[in-house]
């Protein structure tokens, strides 16, 4: 599943964050800690990089050590990488260890650029789940979280503990599925239908029923796991609808598919690429299982 699990740290809050979930990835056995420092900028002194790459390897132990100590039920090998780069970008070099490693999921915390607007997804984490060619978690934390102790604990609220799957039926989003129904220790799956793009109240019950149909069928493929699944439909914009569900569910986590026929495609590869996992107030996995055809 996820055996090979690049974090891309840059020592802000949501990204130290990341930490407290890694022992949740389903499948994980390595971990390999990157942080990139930008020398393509002058530094403080001047051109001088050395003190802060020093000063950045000195932490990146400390976030191994704390990986070390933290009790996990599997044993991860740990790869700590901390990479100068002198020309490209950060996202760039992340992308290229993610490939030069094959790693099986990349997890970038999500910093935003203008809290006036939400929590819009920063530059670096945009341009990862843009172009990477694996799949990407984005860890998003709130405002009224973003200073609170999220250490694992009693009150420590799993990852995929209530997972909100969006689909549009297509393959891919089925694939998205798929890998959801192998992930262990999911209490509660929201699933979501959006109806859009009709012209008239007649097309949209039409639309409606076929829907309920459809994803009472895939309400069937649960029987016998100890999952509760719960269906919804909405009518309207896409986006919206997904922030929506997943606000009044209080899901842990949305997964979407990278691609697919219908609005998911529209909403990932448009104009309005990755709304959802910019405004998004919890994190996203976005699912990179093959491109639909």
């Amino acid at each position: 599943m996820f055996e090979k699990v690049l974090v891309a740290l840059d020592f802000s809050q949501s990204s130290q964050k990341i930490l407290d979930h890694i022992g949740e990835i389903p499948g994980i056995q390595e971990v390999v800690l990157l942080h990139i420092v930008d020398a393509t900028r002058p530094s403080r002194l001047e051109w001088t990089h050395g003190p802060h790459i020093e000063n950045v390897k000195i932490l990146m132990a400390e976030k191994k050590e704390a990986l070390e100590h933290l009790g996990l039920k599997v044993n991860i090998k740990e790869d700590v990488i901390v990479n100068a780069i002198t020309q490209g970008t950060i996202s760039l070099a992340i992308l290229e260890t993610a490939e030069i490693k094959n790693v099986s999921l990349i997890i970038v915390g999500a910093r935003g650029i203008n809290p006036i607007q939400e929590l819009l997804l920063g530059s670096v984490s945009s341009s990862v789940l843009r172009h990477a060619k694996t799949n990407v978690l984005v860890m998003h934390v709130s405002p009224e979280l973003a200073d609170a102790d999220l250490s694992p604990g009693p009150s420590h609220r799993q990852l995929f503990s209530k997972v909100l799957v969006p689909t549009d039926f297509s393959k891919s989003a089925g694939d998205a599925l798929s890998l959801v129904k192998t992930i262990p220790g999911i209490k509660e799956i929201v699933l979501l239908h959006v109806v859009n793009h009709v012209d008239s109240q007649p097309e949209i019950e039409v639309c409606v029923k076929e829907a309920e149909s459809r994803l009472e069928e895939i309400k069937k493929e649960f029987i016998g796991r100890d999952v509760v699944v719960i269906p919804h439909i909405r009518v309207g914009d896409p986006t919206e609808m997904i922030l929506s569900v997943a606000k009044e569910e209080d899901v842990s986590l949305i997964v979407m598919s990278a691609y697919g026929t219908d609005w998911l495609r529209k909403m990932l590869l448009g104009s309005t690429t990755f709304t959802v996992v910019r405004r998004a107030k919890r994190p996203v996995l976005v699912i990179r299982t093959g491109q639909e055809i």
